[in-house]
């Protein structure tokens, strides 16, 4: 089921410049009242001596014996100011938030935006004084300031109205719904299907959208409805600051509503007025065909589409376009030539784009179009950022063998699906004449694309005593610094591998004999112990683990390095047994 918000802002472009009515906590709670002393004496703390029970606030009555006093009414004090954006608590299912103006508030003078129309300026926003006072928008300017000599006048800008509704949109998509798009002039559309009940259902979802809103100042109508143009005639004439309708009632929701609020033209609107036709319930039963030749052909899609008859999608604001480079053929293509250069072509615009956005690529979907209406998808992974047509254009060729023309292909899209911004390349070397550092980058790129990127690695320290989980796997292109000075082997084990028919002495002395992997293997020397104590933090069980490292060598001249569990001394450290865990050489 289709659930649609539209967000309604009446004033808008007033209180976008902060001369809307004074605003008040949403809660309706005024800020902590602090103790305000013009004269508080001498203060018995020394500068930075801190709080002390024997100073003058312990002694107060009002703070409590032994406790220190918050930070804010140490010192120097004045007012509390309440933060805007912390002055509405967490919703607990109350009312919308207030906007009454308090009493006290001072007057101010009537305040008005203007817009040119035609060869006169007229009201295009008017401040609440305004309004109290009888300036309407539509007025013209002259009349207005014949009634107020002390009217404040500025110049509307609709654009920056239009932008200020986009970042709300933007941040709709972010944090409310994965489909928002502003409705200018005055508004926001919210595609709320499957999103509700991550904020505990509509009615607490529109109460934190109300909230938010009257943290940034701004007056909020919000209605809910399955159609667009019910949501929309809702927000703006019911009266209501939240309206939530339930599935299947939109029709009964707008009938009472006027005919203005199915979004008609002006000329509509006055046919709609000569025919005696006042509300919504008015056109519900007359034949499509007759009031199509009275109101046009537009008021009828735009019932249609409030009752719910004709689909209206929602165009979403995108937080961030892909980079996308398209070509459509005149003529299917099948060979391998023809695919390559689509290939390179799609490559070269594609790094255009890249350029011209200061971006580069790190992931490449490449998605050709087959005239049975299948597709092929290839997709090509970079090491490091980049934007080079050629380089593009040759890791693509590496997956050729990957597509199948089919029939043919008659279309082609390359995405890129990971992108990074890459800023200028210095070219100080160059110019110096200095020997320029060589980038692998590129042969890392192709090397990936035939045997793929997990193949490629390089092996990084882990801060960590274990020595399974002192390393790790990383890019090839990482930079890797800080490997400790112990000596480790070259080859070691995934898992350490249990020795068999082993022969030590206890508690330091390195095997003399052992078994492994169905082998004996005499022992001429070692060097060690190398005790390796466990990470209790990691796992309970390691709190008393003890591991002796010894390095070995046999009689062929192979070097091993086995550790005991255990120190030789405490059961509770090991039960100790031999393990091989890497080879030398």
């Amino acid at each position: 089921m289709r659930r649609v918000a539209s967000v309604f802002l009446p004033h808008l472009p007033i209180e976008r410049l902060g001369r809307g009515a004074a605003h008040t906590p949403p809660d309706g709670r005024a800020g902590p009242a602090l103790p305000v002393d013009d004269d508080p004496g001498a203060c018995s703390v020394p500068r930075g001596g801190h709080w002390r029970p024997g100073a003058r606030w312990a002694q107060s009555g009002d703070v409590a014996a032994h406790r220190q006093p918050p930070y804010r009414e140490m010192g120097r004090r004045s007012e509390a100011a309440v933060h805007p954006f912390r002055g509405v608590r967490a919703d607990d299912g109350g009312a919308p938030a207030s906007r009454a103006v308090p009493d006290s508030a001072p007057a101010s003078a009537p305040f008005v935006l203007s817009i040119r129309q035609g060869q006169r300026d007229t009201i295009y926003a008017a401040s609440a004084d305004a309004l109290a006072a009888g300036l309407l928008p539509g007025m013209p300017i002259a009349q207005a300031r014949a009634l107020y000599a002390d009217l404040e006048v500025e110049e509307a800008d609709p654009a920056r109205d239009r932008a200020a509704l986009e970042r709300l949109a933007l941040h709709g998509v972010r944090h409310w719904t994965p489909t928002a798009a502003a409705a200018p002039p005055d508004g926001l559309l919210l595609d709320l299907a499957g999103t509700t009940h991550l904020f505990g259902g509509e009615a607490v979802f529109c109460r934190r959208l109300v909230a938010f809103l009257a943290r940034l100042h701004l007056t909020a109508h919000i209605a809910i409805s399955d159609t667009v143009g019910a949501a929309h005639a809702l927000a703006r004439h019911s009266g209501e600051a939240i309206t939530i309708i339930p599935p299947g009632l939109a029709v009964e929701a707008i009938a009472p509503l006027p005919v203005a609020a199915l979004r008609l033209e002006d000329a509509a609107l006055t046919a709609a007025r000569r025919f005696g036709l006042e509300r919504v319930v008015d056109l519900l039963p007359l034949p499509r065909g007759p009031l199509a030749r009275r109101l046009g052909r537009g008021a009828i899609e735009r019932l249609d589409q409030a009752i719910g008859r004709v689909a209206e999608p929602i165009e979403g604001v995108v937080p961030f376009a892909t980079p996308t480079a398209e070509c459509r053929l005149l003529e299917p293509i099948g060979t391998l030539e023809a695919i390559t250069q689509v290939m390179t072509d799609l490559a070269g615009d594609l790094a255009g784009q890249l350029r011209a956005e200061g971006l580069g690529a790190r992931r490449l979907v490449l998605t050709l179009f087959r005239i049975d209406g299948s597709e092929q998808h290839v997709q090509v992974g970079l090491a490091r950022a980049s934007r080079d047509g050629r380089h593009l254009a040759r890791l693509l060729h590496l997956r050729l063998e990957a597509v199948d023309p089919g029939m043919g292909i008659e279309a082609g899209r390359l995405i890129a699906r990971l992108a990074e911004p890459l800023g200028a390349e210095t070219l100080a070397t160059v110019l110096t004449g200095e020997d320029r550092h060589v980038d692998v980058a590129p042969l890392i790129d192709q090397l990936a694309g035939r045997i793929g990127h997990r193949a490629l690695f390089k092996a990084a320290p882990l801060e960590s005593d274990v020595p399974e989980r002192a390393v790790v796997q990383v890019s090839a292109l990482e930079t890797v610094a800080g490997w400790p000075r112990w000596l480790r082997p070259v080859r070691m084990l995934a898992r350490p591998e249990p020795l068999s028919r082993v022969i030590a002495l206890l508690p330091d002395h390195p095997p003399r004999r052992f078994e492994w992997r169905g082998t004996l293997h005499e022992i001429v020397a070692g060097d060690g112990p190398e005790r390796i104590h466990g990470e209790w933090w990691v796992r309970d069980a390691e709190i008393w683990a003890v591991r002796d490292y010894f390095r070995v060598e046999d009689r062929e001249g192979r070097r091993f390095w086995v550790f005991r569990r255990g120190d030789g001394i405490q059961s509770e450290t090991g039960d100790l047994s031999w393990w091989m865990h890497g080879a030398f050489g």
